[in-house]
């Protein structure tokens, strides 16, 4: 569930940076927001009625969800895909893994086992090998702008968000899936009102439509889905470790539709990056995990 997740949202990015000089990103993420709750709003119509109060008694939890992982994480990753390269951007998500730690033992005391923290970092020195293509010299050439900070603020909130799954009601997950990206919508209306200049001269071409299903669909309706109830399932610790499988993807989506080689460093951070989570599935931490009942 977690590598099909990564590979959707390793996708989102690169049809993000795409289409990020015909689309304001904005005004991107409503479409997608919106287009999402279209499609999750009938199905989670039947649930409603059970969850009614389970919404009505945990509101800000799940507010505070739908701004961290809906609203704010997107809109800082749309943001900063126009300024940044996408060696940048994927070095710094990088972080999420070992933040997602640090998020869960500051706030809830959750201690990481040996195997977690080691397979994080295993993890984290492959994407660093692909990032600099194994040439530690390339540290030197490394600028940081104004896009590498949104994406900065994007990782920060997002490891805070998988760590708060935790505090998910015991609510249907069409209904927490309803209700959050209904959050993001209105979280982006007025975000893409200060765009309207630009949205006034876009070009709905066939690659800005096919981009918005895209974004609409795969990496928001299925991949949020199969997220939510595998942070469920292995806890925050783990599933945020995943997010070291985006680059890996990344560059293979890359080699595959852009006609890019792949070259020995890249297939050495991925054996690292593969190596490290699958050290982290054996050894088992001593963080809890949430109740898979809640999906």
């Amino acid at each position: 569930m977690l590598a099909l997740v990564m590979l959707l949202w390793a996708g989102n990015s690169i049809v993000a940076r795409a289409v990020h000089d015909a689309i304001p990103p904005f005004f991107l993420a409503l479409l997608r927001w919106t287009g999402a709750l279209m499609v999750v709003a009938p199905l989670a119509a039947r649930h409603f009625a059970a969850d009614r109060a389970a919404i009505a008694r945990s509101w800000p939890v799940i507010v505070l969800l739908g701004l961290l992982g809906v609203a704010a994480f997107n809109a800082f990753l749309y943001s900063g895909l126009r300024y940044t390269t996408a060696s940048n951007g994927m070095l710094l998500q990088a972080a999420i893994p070992a933040l997602v730690l640090i998020v869960d033992f500051v706030m809830f005391r959750a201690r990481a086992g040996i195997g977690a923290i080691l397979g994080v970092m295993l993890s984290t020195f492959g994407v660093v090998i692909i990032v600099f293509q194994g040439q530690l010299t390339a540290l030197s050439q490394v600028t940081f702008n104004r896009g590498d900070a949104l994406i900065l603020g994007g990782v920060v909130t997002w490891a805070f968000y998988t760590s708060l799954l935790r505090l998910r009601p015991k609510l249907h997950g069409q209904s927490f899936l309803a209700v959050t990206f209904a959050i993001g919508v209105v979280t982006m209306l007025p975000l893409a009102a200060t765009e309207w200049r630009e949205i006034a001269t876009m070009h709905f071409t066939a690659q800005v439509i096919g981009a918005v299903i895209y974004v609409a669909l795969l990496p928001s309706v299925v991949a949020y889905t199969l997220f939510n109830a595998a942070v469920a399932t292995v806890g925050p610790a783990k599933a945020g470790q995943a997010i070291t499988l985006m680059p890996l993807f990344g560059a293979l989506l890359a080699a595959f539709t852009l006609g890019e080689q792949l070259h020995g460093h890249q297939l050495a951070g991925m054996t690292l990056i593969l190596s490290g989570i699958v050290l982290s599935a054996l050894v088992r931490g001593r963080g809890a995990t949430i109740d898979p009942a809640r999906g």
